[in-house]
């Protein structure tokens, strides 16, 4: 053997591929059955794959063992939520267990106005039901409020144009409350959304209560917000569920398109070899 001349390797080689094409042209069967069988077989596997599947978002698309996770540990070590007794959003160290819904006042009016706001209540009193009540985030004895300006409104009326400021009205900050607003000189006119979040326990045994509220929630939401009937404004929704369910629904609805590709593709890759 030298550099220019590989015969040394090329012949064994030659007369290996030649045995085993004269092998195959003369007992074809075994080498089409065998590879179906094996194949076959070593697919059965898949029948268990449900049980090992791993459709957690944050396992599939964060490191494992990675600086945020251990910095979020930290994090509730030294600063513990009780959801049960003094529930507070901000020291959540992640987004929590939540219902969110967004009311935009249609036709470019204000979601404050009069029409606009008892829909809005409406819209309050029908997401609050018993199992809420049983399961939602508690601050003070009650029901931490999904909005700031309800739990400032107990004769249930909208406020009057220029009575808050924004989007600091004293100690409460309304920036992340109301949207599309419209101010003169620091005092709140008018807002094209409101958005309500509605928190639930997570830190005790009702969690898993909680996150099958959730789940009734995304399934019924639709039709309620249909006997509500609402004309003055339009809702959005959202949990923190949603994200995980969309990924999920998007593995089934691609799974069968990657199944035809593959079988597009080694059709056609065993056709083009059978030259």
């Amino acid at each position: 053997c030298s550099c220019r001349n590989t015969d040394c390797v090329e012949r064994p080689l030659r007369r290996l591929f030649e045995g085993l094409a004269s092998g195959v042209a003369a007992c074809p069967w075994p080498f089409v059955l065998v590879p179906l069988l094996l194949s076959g077989g070593l697919g059965a596997g898949f029948l268990f794959l449900p049980q090992r599947q791993a459709n957690d978002i944050e396992g599939q698309f964060t490191p494992t063992g990675g600086p945020a996770k251990a910095e979020r540990d930290l994090v509730r070590r030294h600063f513990p939520t009780n959801d049960s007794q003094r529930f507070s959003a901000p020291r959540l160290p992640t987004e929590g267990a939540y219902a969110a819904l967004i009311a935009v006042a249609t036709n470019g009016t204000s979601v404050l106005d009069p029409t606009a706001w008892e829909e809005v209540l409406r819209l309050d009193k029908t997401v609050r039901d018993p199992d809420y009540e049983r399961l939602c985030a508690l601050s003070d004895g009650s029901c931490a409020s999904p909005n700031p300006l309800l739990s400032r409104r107990a004769d249930e009326r909208p406020p009057a144009p220029g009575s808050l400021r924004f989007p600091v009205n004293g100690s409460v900050f309304l920036g992340a409350a109301l949207g599309g607003v419209d101010t003169d000189g620091g005092r709140l006119l008018s807002a094209r959304a409101l958005k309500l979040v509605y928190y639930l326990r997570e830190d005790g045994p009702e969690a898993e209560d909680s996150r099958r509220w959730l789940q009734s929630f995304l399934r019924n939401i639709s039709s309620k917000l249909r006997e509500l009937d609402l004309s003055s404004i339009q809702v959005t929704y959202f949990t923190s569920l949603s994200r995980q369910q969309e990924f999920e629904g998007n593995t089934k609805s691609v799974i069968p398109l990657f199944s035809v590709t593959y079988f597009l593709t080694i059709t056609f890759a065993i056709v083009s070899c059978l030259r």
